[in-house]
């Protein structure tokens, strides 16, 4: 007979056994989950990127609405899509679900530039040479009246710069500038004359953000003029004013917009958005606008005090983006851009009216312009750059600009991550 601890050994061994195969399926069950979470994820990814590069390559108005479409695998693979217009760019936002598991990505987008457009320099042809004095610098292609580019001597002060004058082909320009883009004017004209009511004024709260998965979220001041300051705005979020706004250099702005007839910018001011008046835009020393920004004046409407728009840019500052001014109606006083002393613009500057590039002024880019100017104590110089840099070379490879400039090609590239999960 055998021994009655045999029972308990063999007792024992099965439990050993049994625990043992009881891990091998916990554990392939486990690896079985994994493998099609990490499968439905992987799908999923693949069908955001798609939503991505549909809208990408789409000028389909339909997507303005949130618009839902079915990839493969018999509507097992959806897609939600939605093309925001957001100032001068366009916002895209893609969700891709399969049952409850769900993917989405919101994307700012502009478009590359065009080569064959491309210029450091557009000035149009009022049958008058272009004069350069002390140490300019023009690098890159120029577009310039037909009477040419010439040598000058201004304020005690001779030409020092390279004795080519314009590094770079030089074509002549056209009577008039290239135009902008008037379906994106017109874009950025509905919310000038818009009536939609937001929120009369903003939350007491030191930080507000809003997803541009969510409806944007508006706030308008009408009359009341508004200061920002002591505050954060990130994301889908617009600022209206038939009046003024001031934006404290407290205030921390990512990637908001700001409709108003005036608006100023206090001294130290850093942040990431796009603003535009109606009348003007003063930018005071010391202020940093990060890439992509865009500051523009614009004039839709005639006015009975014919008014001139001015869009000033303090000395000290640095601009990543689009500088613009706009008017639909020719007046006599022509809309003005001055940008001071030691500022640095990284991006592209279009002016319809005149601009003034003071001493040491750098642009890594290009000036569209109807008119330089320059004012010395006594006197004000036509066609004139004194001490300015222009250097479209020197603009990084992998800017890109928004299709309302005149140099923009028509395919859409990503411009920035927004929001991701």
């Amino acid at each position: 007979m055998l021994k009655a601890s045999a029972l308990y050994m063999v007792i024992i061994i099965a439990l050993v056994i049994g625990l043992i195969c009881s891990s091998l399926i916990v554990a392939a069950y486990f690896y079985k989950a994994q493998y099609q979470q990490k499968n439905r994820y992987d799908q999923l990814e693949n069908n955001l990127q798609s939503g991505v590069n549909i809208l990408l390559a789409s000028e389909d108005s339909t997507y303005n609405q949130e618009k839902t479409i079915s990839l493969f695998n018999n509507d097992a693979d959806s897609l939600i899509l939605k093309k925001i217009t957001w100032g001068i760019f366009d916002i895209g936002c893609v969700k891709a679900f399969i049952q409850k598991d769900t993917l989405y990505k919101a994307f700012s987008m502009a478009n590359a530039i065009d080569s064959s457009k491309w210029a450091a320099i557009y000035l149009i042809d009022e049958d008058r040479p272009f004069s350069l004095s002390g140490k300019t610098t023009i690098r890159g292609d120029g577009y310039i009246p037909k009477a040419g580019v010439q040598e000058a001597y201004i304020n005690n002060m001779a030409y020092q710069g390279d004795k080519r004058l314009i590094i770079g082909n030089k074509r002549v320009s056209a009577k008039t500038l290239p135009a902008l883009n008037i379906a994106r004017l017109n874009l950025l004209q509905q919310h000038f004359t818009s009536t939609l009511e937001g929120d009369a004024i903003l939350p007491k709260k030191d930080s507000l953000q809003q997803s541009f998965l969510l409806p944007t979220r508006f706030f308008s001041f009408k009359k009341s003029v508004q200061t920002l300051e002591n505050i954060k705005l990130k994301g889908n979020i617009i600022l209206l004013s038939d009046t003024t706004i001031t934006i404290d250099s407290t205030a921390l702005l990512s990637n908001i917009i700001v409709f108003a007839k005036s608006i100023v910018v206090k001294s130290g001011f850093q942040g990431n958005c796009q603003l535009f008046a109606t009348d003007s835009i003063r930018v005071e020393p010391r202020c940093v606008f990060n890439y992509p920004s865009g500051v523009g004046v614009l004039r839709f409407q005639p006015t009975a005090s014919k008014t001139q728009e001015v869009l000033f840019i303090g000395q000290s500052s640095t601009i990543n983006g689009a500088i613009f001014t706009y008017e639909k109606a020719v007046n006599n006083v022509k809309p003005t851009i001055t940008i001071g002393k030691h500022t640095k613009v990284q991006g592209q500057i279009y002016s319809q009216g005149m601009l003034q590039l003071k001493d040491t002024t750098e642009v890594d880019g290009s000036v569209f312009t109807s008119l330089f100017f320059y004012k010395s104590s006594f006197t004000l110089y036509e066609n004139y750059l004194i001490n300015t840099t222009i250097n479209s070379k020197a603009l990084s490879p992998y800017y890109l600009t928004s299709d309302l400039l005149p140099v923009a090609q028509k395919k859409k590239k990503i411009l920035q991550w927004l929001e991701a999960n």
